[in-house]
């Protein structure tokens, strides 16, 4: 028998906290060992706080030198007691280009795999020179910001889009605790970029509006574990709208999460967005805020029609975008294979 691929996940996997649930941290680990590999996980965010004398959110503005100095030096340790294949930074945030520097020094003959998610890299110099020492970056956009990552040096770089986990993600049995007309989970307001676009008048809105909810917004707080599951399947409708909407494929894993949960999504309408998801099939794009009201309107007034393109969205998530599938997607690629999907995107 051909032995396991043995995989290096290193990521901020949020072990005290009840978000560890629901991340797609977990799924790609439960994807990697579902398609056949050994994973071994080092979540470095949680180090380094346990090194820190200093505790809070903002740790790493009272953080001392030793304790990066501490975080790196158990990384090599557990690489070098591993010998892995591949080494996959899920989460490139908190690392720097050192530490990725003493991972291919520790393991000179493993591939290593950077991933992102966040919009607008190239305003994060650092994260580019973390990239630039990978074999390749995967990326949930393409256009710009995947094109980035390439002129950054990263020799191989790929679109893959936001994963799910059917296992915990599907339409649950309603609970009036979470039934809502239309929902929206998620900052108004990028924590970088300020207001941006339609998102924030669109979301304030909704948030005045009866039988509406929004977590995440407004002093509302977010919620986590499966009750995040909870709240979306128990809605109708949920919105889906980005930080910025101008760039092809891109979308936060809101969308993902929304779809496969079984509720019936309104997604604002991005570049080649239908490669993905198709329009009128598996959800309805918007271009507008009106459109957006108008759709909701009709939706909430047809049941049938709402809860058939609900299921439609959930069997599609379901089956083309689940952790496994993607983990293969993801295995094909480091082989320096083809992807054969509609959204195939490699440079």
């Amino acid at each position: 028998m051909k032995p396991a691929r043995r995989i290096m996940v290193i990521a901020d996997f949020k072990e005290e906290s009840p978000k560890s649930i629901r991340i797609s941290q977990r799924m790609w680990v439960k994807g990697l060992i579902r398609a056949g590999c050994d994973v071994q996980r080092f979540s470095y965010r949680n180090i380094l706080t346990q090194f820190n004398p200093f505790s809070g959110k903002h740790f790493r503005r009272f953080m001392p030198g030793f304790v990066k100095r501490y975080t790196d030096e158990l990384l090599v340790e557990q690489i070098k007691a591993y010998y892995p294949d591949v080494v996959f930074i899920l989460s490139m945030k908190y690392l720097t280009p050192s530490t990725v520097k003493a991972i291919r020094h520790a393991a000179p003959s493993a591939i290593v795999v950077g991933r992102d998610e966040d919009p607008f890299p190239e305003k994060n110099a650092e994260r580019l020179a973390i990239a630039a020492q990978c074999d390749m970056v995967v990326n949930t956009s393409a256009g710009p910001f995947l094109e980035t990552y390439k002129k950054a040096g990263v020799p191989r770089c790929a679109f893959l889009p936001n994963v799910c986990d059917p296992d915990i993600q599907y339409r649950y049995a309603p609970d009036p605790a979470w039934q809502a007309d239309i929902i929206f989970t998620g900052k108004a307001i990028h924590q970088r970029l300020g207001l941006a676009g339609d998102r924030h008048h669109l979301v304030e809105t909704i948030s005045k509006m009866p039988h509406c909810r929004v977590y995440g917004s407004f002093g509302v707080p977010r919620v986590e574990g499966l009750d995040y599951f909870y709240a979306l399947s128990g809605a109708k409708i949920t919105l889906s709208i980005n930080i910025t909407n101008d760039i092809p494929l891109y979308h936060s894993d809101r969308l993902i999460n929304s779809l496969s949960c079984g509720t019936c999504v309104l997604a604002k309408r991005v570049p080649q967005t239908e490669l993905l998801h198709q329009d009128q099939k598996h959800l309805r794009y918007f271009d507008t805020e009106e459109e957006f009201f108008e759709l909701a309107q009709w939706y909430l007034a047809h049941e049938d029609q709402r809860q058939q393109l609900a299921q439609a969205g959930m069997e599609h998530a379901h089956s083309h975008y689940n952790c496994t599938q993607m983990a293969r997607y993801f295995l094909e690629l480091i082989d320096g294979g083809d992807l054969d999907v509609p959204w195939k995107v490699i440079l």
